[in-house]
């Protein structure tokens, strides 16, 4: 599920297929999770969404595992699990009480808690569609009882807490506190075909203060060393998922060397980058520095909207146009680019104006009154946009400047930006057909550039005339201390093998092999 304040246009759309599973323990001492995934074809209900009268409105507005281990036997089981609306999602299984009870799961290095559905669970329709823990049935029950209640970007779950054994892979973690969900009102769990997720991030973020799963790993002496590392699989056309490792990393998934950044804040896997690259030239937005996190838990990229809008715009993104944004832009235009010639602060250019109030650090809305249209009374939200786009438009006119182009060429252009804004359900919609001749998206993380080719940035559904293509960017506006904020999901972690250190408190990145 990722991060909790993940944007809410991370919808579900979900499908079933059935597909093997296996664990694998090895003479290396690392622990290999066969991952499985699950890819969106144009039966699904994106593609049918898409391919809707709602679909027309959609495309025009826009706005995870197969065993790879080299040793231990396979295990056949039934998986059928999709998150959200990407080309795959990545999960596996694990076991929890004596005897085991199977529960198909998420991996997720965005939240921290492990919850499965309870057999207590009477009056959420969606326990009724997935598998249930009878406490009853475990020997290694634990009474614990505590209430708990997690609130997702997609839906939520509340219960109790209880204790028993969880077997992931080989490995048993013993008394293991976990959440049993009794409620699951969101209709996200409803079509959800995974059961749980079993959290991956740090305990400062657990609901209840309740210990990890990985953290009971570490303490309990079940790995070497104090380090998980994921392997996606993007080949879209290979069934394997990839691998989920404990303890180590496996030096066949990867090439060259990891760059390493430390944890800045300990809760999610969270560090500092630096600005983001289009087609070689720096945004400008991130010069300063970002903070990111890496999340199996999302697929998509999300970061400043800022930066996604001109990321869309070099792509061919069409996304819904927006009043506030156009409207800045005419009335403040000219006054924001004469004020940046003079080397005004750009941070409080916006409150010069009047379009914010400078509150040390960024602008704040300043309570102005609609520009737009003297009949709308939609007051309550536009004194927001209206300081959002001023701040953005800012950013725009300032890469622009660098460039030295002419106040006519800047203007045009950050117009064109207006309209490439991402729509409220966060979706971007792009030419298939234009794909090969998109441009290079870069991340700078630890001094080193990461690149992106259009094909790992471009969610493609369906095939031939039928095929949908979408932006794998949306906007999400996280403001400081925390932000701004990047979210590097699935597509992000499929193209770089990706290293999550406990002991060092870091996280790696290399070419996946």
């Amino acid at each position: 599920m990722g991060t909790r304040f993940r944007v809410v246009a991370f919808t579900f759309f979900l499908s079933s297929l059935f597909f093997t599973l296996a664990f694998s323990g090895s003479d290396d001492g690392l622990l290999r999770i066969g991952l499985k995934k699950l890819k969106l074809d144009q039966n699904n209900r994106l593609a049918a969404r898409l391919e809707s009268k709602e679909g027309e409105e959609l495309r025009t507005s826009v706005r995870k595992y197969n065993f790879r281990g080299r040793h231990g036997e396979a295990a056949d089981t039934d998986i059928v699990v999709l998150k959200n609306y990407m080309d795959a999602q990545y999960f596996g299984e694990i076991g929890v009480g004596t005897a085991p009870q199977k529960f198909t799961v998420i991996f997720d290095t965005g939240s921290s808690n492990l919850w499965v559905p309870s057999a207590k669970c009477y009056f959420s329709v969606p326990c009724y569609f997935h598998s249930k823990y009878k406490s009853s049935q475990s020997s290694t029950y634990r009474k614990n009882g505590k209430s708990a209640a997690i609130q997702y970007g997609t839906g939520a779950i509340s219960g109790f807490f209880s204790e028993d054994n969880v077997k992931v892979g080989d490995l048993v973690v013993k008394n293991q506190e976990f959440i049993e969900a009794t409620r699951e009102p969101s209709v996200t769990f409803l079509v959800a075909k995974f059961d749980g997720i079993l959290g991956l991030g740090f305990k400062e973020i657990s609901v209840g203060n309740a210990t990890p799963v990985w953290y009971n790993m570490v303490k309990q002496g079940l790995v070497n060393e104090p380090i998980f590392s994921f392997w996606l699989n993007r080949n879209v056309e290979d069934e394997e998922g990839g691998e989920l490792v404990f303890g180590g990393v496996d030096p066949n998934h990867y090439r060259g060397k990891h760059t390493y950044v430390p944890v800045t804040q300990k809760g999610y896997w969270q560090f500092d980058m630096g600005d983001v690259l289009i087609d070689g030239r720096e945004s400008g937005y991130c010069s300063g520095g970002c903070s990111a996190i890496a999340d199996s838990g999302t697929s998509l990229f999300a970061g400043p909207t800022t930066v996604v809008t001109m990321i869309n715009h070099a792509i061919g993104a069409a996304g819904v146009v927006s009043q506030e944004c156009k409207a800045v832009v005419e009335q403040y235009g000219q006054v924001i680019m004469e004020l940046l010639v003079a080397e005004t602060q750009p941070k409080k250019i916006c409150s010069q104006v009047g379009l914010c109030t400078f509150d040390g650090t960024r602008g704040v809305s300043a309570g102005i009154e609609s520009v737009v249209d003297e009949k709308d009374s939609r007051s309550s939200g536009l004194n927001d946009a209206m300081c959002s786009a001023c701040e953005m438009a800012v950013v725009w006119m300032q890469n622009q400047l660098r460039q030295n182009q002419t106040q006519d060429r800047i203007l045009n252009y950050v117009n064109e930006l207006c309209e490439r804004l991402p729509s409220p359900m966060g979706e971007s919609a792009v030419n298939c057909a234009g794909i090969s001749s998109m441009p290079t998206v870069s991340f700078t993380i630890g001094g080193k550039v990461f690149d992106l080719s259009p094909e790992e940035y471009i969610l493609k559904v369906g095939e031939g005339a039928a095929a949908q293509c979408i932006s794998g960017f949306t906007g999400i506006d996280v403001p400081p201390p925390r932000g701004p904020l990047w979210i590097l999901g699935d597509m992000f972690m499929g193209r770089y093998h990706t290293v999550f250190d406990f002991g060092k408190q870091r996280v790696g990145f290399a070419e996946a092999a």
